[in-house]
Order: structure tokens, then sequence, then C-alpha cells
């Protein structure tokens, strides 16, 4: 008998792909999403979707959950209704979703949850690794009670893992897709300074390492989900600059920047020097662990 899954964030960015590689690996998948479940079975495969987790109180139980859903954090600028809406798509699902969990009749064993690198604030040029202390933003704040939302699952015995995502660069959607085209017009450049350091990571490994933790029993806590070789904004652009075959001259200055996205342009003017030392000491690999060989792929 096939072993079941409880998806939220299905049909999302990372959630799609990995729907394909849990379906491709045998699992039986329940997807959370608000679309309709033709739309759902489009993107996802041959899944089970439901629009509500009230759907699944008092539920059999599955083997296994992967908390993905959250609204994109650099969609909109922050305002402060945009944070409350981000942290109730992170932190007040989770809580439903955990309550939702006491209510089975079978607890399932892993919850594996996502996070963001973010979570350690902005971090300079020093490398970081998953014991590095935070510097206390949004970002780090919005983090922190996400996965200690999650984190109450281990009350009722059950292993959390906790998948805090660099940027994530692939096909058809993504960060990059934004700055695919200003490249392509010969517009684009380094942001501000470009020192700051961009924590970036291809989206088959997310899905990879994702999955790694589900299956891995002794996984547990933590995990920096970025590439082994992190790289400034300066690098990459000139990287990407050269996959598209086009010059990056055009920087865009920090101040316009501020002035165009306000506190959210943290997100672009400040960064982490990553390293995913737990994933790398505990046996994972990478498929794209260098940015060259990750841009082309992405870019097609």
């Amino acid at each position: 008998m096939a072993k079941s899954l409880l998806i939220t964030g299905g049909t999302g960015f990372i959630g799609q792909v990995l729907c394909q590689k849990l379906i491709e690996k045998g699992y039986a998948l329940t997807v959370l999403s608000r679309q309709k479940e033709a739309d759902v079975r489009a993107q996802c495969g041959r899944v089970t979707s439901i629009q509500s987790l009230s759907e699944l109180t008092d539920h059999s139980g599955f083997d296994g959950v992967i908390n993905l859903a959250g609204e994109g954090i650099a969609e909109k600028r922050w305002s402060e209704e945009r944070k409350q809406a981000l942290r109730d798509s992170r932190i007040a699902l989770t809580d439903h979703l955990v309550q939702t969990m006491r209510t089975f009749k079978r607890k399932p064993p892993v919850l594996v949850s996502g996070s963001a690198i973010g979570f350690y604030g902005d971090q300079g040029d020093r490398l970081v690794d998953e014991n590095t202390q935070p510097n206390g933003d949004f970002s780090h704040r919005l983090c922190r009670d996400w996965e200690n939302s999650a984190n109450a699952a281990t009350d009722d015995g059950i292993r959390v893992c906790f998948s805090r995502t660099g940027l994530v660069m692939g096909r058809d959607g993504g960060f990059l897709q934004r700055m695919l085209l200003p490249f392509k017009l010969c517009l684009g450049g380094r942001l501000g300074s470009g020192e700051q350091y961009m924590p970036w990571i291809h989206r088959q490994d997310v899905v990879n390492a994702l999955v790694w933790m589900l299956e891995n029993d002794s996984a547990t806590g933590p995990y920096n989900v970025v590439s082994p070789n992190p790289v400034t904004n300066r690098e990459f652009t000139r990287t990407l600059g050269r996959v598209l075959n086009r010059p990056a001259p055009f920087p865009a200055p920090a101040f316009v920047l501020r002035a165009a996205f306000g506190e959210m342009s943290r997100l672009l003017l400040t960064g982490q020097k990553a390293r995913p030392e737990r994933l790398l000491n505990e046996g994972f690999e990478f498929r794209f662990p260098e940015l060259e060989k990750a841009l082309v792929d992405a870019v097609g």
C-alpha cells in the first residue's frame, strides 16, 4: 500500500515539482489548496485536493506532512497589513495544521516545515551555519515564529525538520524569472553595492533536500537549504550576464531600491553567506552545487 502524505503549498514554485517527484516515488498525496481540484491536478499530478484543513479533522492519518504554504514574501511592499498577511499565511496556518494533526487517529511520524534563510537576518560577510546567532528584523521574527509553530508538533512525538531555504532558481518562476527580462534587454546590473551575499539554490536541490528530510529518520531540526557555494550579488549578476551573453552595466542604487520598496528593500540589499553545513555533514549530495551550471539549467 502506498505511503500517504499531506502537502501544503503543493501548487507553489517548489511544491509542484516536489509533488511530481513524490508521485514518481510511489507516494499518495493529499494537497491543501484554495484552487479547484482540476487546477491542482493539472499542476501537481494525481493528487487528492482539499480546500480546508477542517476537512481533515479526525482523519485516519498520514505517513508524513510537508508544510510549504505561505504567500510570496517579495510580491508586495511591506505595509503593516502585508506583514500580517505574511504571518497569517505561515504561522496561523501552521498553528492550525498542528492542531489538526492532533485530531488524527494516527499521528504522522514526521513533519517537514518550510522556513527561510532570512531566519538569520543580515549577516554581512560572516559565514553562516545552522548555529549562527540571528540578527533580529522582520524576516527573522517571521521565520522564528513559523518554526516555533511547527516545532509544537514535537510535543506529540513527531520528528520535525525545518527547511531554511535560500533564493530558489528554476525554470518558469521564482526570483530568477523577474530578473531575466531586464538582463535580456541589457538593462541588468548589481543591486546596491553588490557586495551582499545571495544564498541561492536550484529548485531541484530544494526538492531533493525536502525528500531527504522526509525519508531520513535521523534528520531533525533546522537545515540551511542553500548551495554550498554562496556568491555576492555582484558575482551573481556577472554570471547571469555571461550565461545570457548579455552585459550587466546598470546597477540599481541602494537609495532607489529603498525609495521603491521601503523596508522590503532589505531583502535586496542585505544577505547571508550561508552554507548547508548540516546537509553536507549528514551525507546529502547536491545536483547543482555550482552557480553557472545551475543558471544554465534554470534559464533553459
